[in-house]
């Protein structure tokens, strides 16, 4: 295998992951800016108050773009299997 595969590899490897996780973290980013936002307008210094919302969030999130989320790593793992004759050369 020879350098510059292992590098494409591991390339799509990582936009991958940070393209299927870009929903969820992105929302999460949101409800606690949202939160924090109201924390500072009401003076509420409540550190546990951000957790629930963002936890509702990440699983709205994977209720959500669940099913695209599952197409998109399908697919990557299809095409590395796909093609694994040419890895192993």
């Amino acid at each position: 295998m020879e350098q510059g595969m292992v590098m494409e590899l591991a390339q799509k490897a990582i936009t991958t992951v940070l393209y299927v996780s870009a929903p969820m973290l992105g929302l999460s980013l949101l409800v606690g800016l949202a939160i924090s936002i109201f924390q500072a307008t009401t003076q509420i210094q409540e550190q546990t108050l951000t957790f629930i919302p963002k936890i509702l969030a990440v699983l709205g999130a994977i209720v959500i773009f669940g099913s695209w989320m599952l197409r998109v790593l399908i697919e990557f793992t299809q095409t590395i299997y796909l093609n694994i004759n040419q890895y192993i050369r």
